[in-house]
Protein backbone atom coordinates (compact mmCIF):
# COMPACT_ATOMS: atom_id res chain seq x y z
CA UNK A 1 0.00 0.00 0.00
CA UNK A 2 1.35 3.73 -1.46
CA UNK A 3 1.36 6.65 1.13
CA UNK A 4 -1.24 8.01 -0.98
CA UNK A 5 -3.72 5.00 -0.54
CA UNK A 6 -2.58 4.46 3.53
CA UNK A 7 -4.28 8.23 3.57
CA UNK A 8 -7.62 7.66 1.68
CA UNK A 9 -7.53 4.84 4.57
CA UNK A 10 -7.21 6.79 7.35
CA UNK A 11 -9.18 9.44 6.19
CA UNK A 12 -11.82 6.73 5.68
CA UNK A 13 -11.90 6.17 9.07
CA UNK A 14 -11.54 9.73 10.30
CA UNK A 15 -13.08 11.84 8.18
CA UNK A 16 -13.61 14.69 10.53
CA UNK A 17 -8.94 14.39 11.26
CA UNK A 18 -7.55 17.45 10.26
CA UNK A 19 -4.26 16.28 10.34
CA UNK A 20 -4.85 13.47 7.65
CA UNK A 21 -6.82 15.75 5.21
CA UNK A 22 -3.77 18.23 5.32
CA UNK A 23 -1.56 15.07 4.98
CA UNK A 24 -3.70 13.99 1.81
CA UNK A 25 -3.78 17.40 0.80
CA UNK A 26 -0.06 17.76 0.83
CA UNK A 27 0.36 14.00 -1.06
CA UNK A 28 -1.98 15.06 -3.76
CA UNK A 29 0.02 18.79 -4.51
CA UNK A 30 3.49 16.44 -4.14
CA UNK A 31 1.70 14.22 -6.92
CA UNK A 32 0.77 17.64 -9.15
CA UNK A 33 -2.78 16.80 -8.61
CA UNK A 34 -3.49 20.34 -7.81
CA UNK A 35 -7.10 20.39 -7.94
CA UNK A 36 -8.01 17.44 -5.68
CA UNK A 37 -4.95 19.35 -3.00
CA UNK A 38 -6.82 22.64 -3.28
CA UNK A 39 -10.15 21.10 -2.67
CA UNK A 40 -9.00 19.49 0.32
CA UNK A 41 -7.13 22.64 1.55
CA UNK A 42 -10.33 24.77 0.71
CA UNK A 43 -12.48 21.79 2.98
CA UNK A 44 -9.84 21.77 5.76
CA UNK A 45 -10.54 25.79 5.76
CA UNK A 46 -14.87 25.38 5.96
CA UNK A 47 -14.21 22.22 8.55
CA UNK A 48 -11.47 23.22 10.41
CA UNK A 49 -10.12 26.96 10.32
CA UNK A 50 -8.20 26.81 13.59
CA UNK A 51 -6.13 24.46 11.32
CA UNK A 52 -3.65 27.80 10.99
CA UNK A 53 -1.17 25.53 8.43
CA UNK A 54 -3.96 25.31 5.60
CA UNK A 55 -4.07 28.81 4.65
CA UNK A 56 -0.11 28.99 4.07
CA UNK A 57 -0.09 26.27 1.94
CA UNK A 58 -3.78 27.00 0.06
CA UNK A 59 -2.69 30.34 -0.63
CA UNK A 60 0.81 29.31 -1.98
CA UNK A 61 -0.82 26.61 -3.95
CA UNK A 62 -3.43 29.49 -5.15
CA UNK A 63 0.39 31.57 -6.16
CA UNK A 64 1.33 28.49 -8.07
CA UNK A 65 -2.64 28.32 -9.80
CA UNK A 66 -1.87 31.87 -11.12
CA UNK A 67 -4.82 33.20 -8.51
CA UNK A 68 -3.22 35.67 -7.16
CA UNK A 69 -6.46 37.59 -5.68
CA UNK A 70 -7.54 34.17 -4.14
CA UNK A 71 -3.97 33.77 -2.72
CA UNK A 72 -4.05 37.30 -1.14
CA UNK A 73 -7.56 36.73 0.41
CA UNK A 74 -6.38 33.28 2.09
CA UNK A 75 -3.33 35.28 3.18
CA UNK A 76 -6.01 37.58 4.55
CA UNK A 77 -7.94 35.29 6.60
CA UNK A 78 -5.01 33.02 7.81
CA UNK A 79 -3.85 36.73 9.26
CA UNK A 80 -7.00 37.90 11.14
CA UNK A 81 -7.21 34.01 12.19
CA UNK A 82 -3.31 34.03 13.38
CA UNK A 83 -3.97 37.06 14.82
CA UNK A 84 -6.95 35.72 17.12
CA UNK A 85 -5.27 32.79 17.84
CA UNK A 86 -2.00 34.56 18.62
CA UNK A 87 0.23 32.70 16.71
CA UNK A 88 3.23 34.91 16.45
CA UNK A 89 5.22 32.76 14.07
CA UNK A 90 2.24 31.84 11.55
CA UNK A 91 1.33 35.10 11.63
CA UNK A 92 4.73 36.63 10.79
CA UNK A 93 5.09 33.57 7.53
CA UNK A 94 1.42 34.94 6.42
CA UNK A 95 2.37 38.47 6.35
CA UNK A 96 5.74 37.74 4.97
CA UNK A 97 4.13 35.60 2.09
CA UNK A 98 1.24 38.00 1.84
CA UNK A 99 3.62 40.86 1.50
CA UNK A 100 6.16 39.63 -1.05
CA UNK A 101 3.18 38.29 -3.26
CA UNK A 102 1.60 42.25 -3.27
CA UNK A 103 5.35 43.45 -4.14
CA UNK A 104 4.90 40.91 -7.18
CA UNK A 105 1.65 42.26 -8.42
Amino acid sequence: MNRLEKLLSMLESSPEDSFITFALAKEYEGLNDLEKAKELYEKLVESDPEYLGTYYHLAKLFEVLDEPHDALMIYQKGIEITTLKNDLHALAELKNAKMNLEMEL
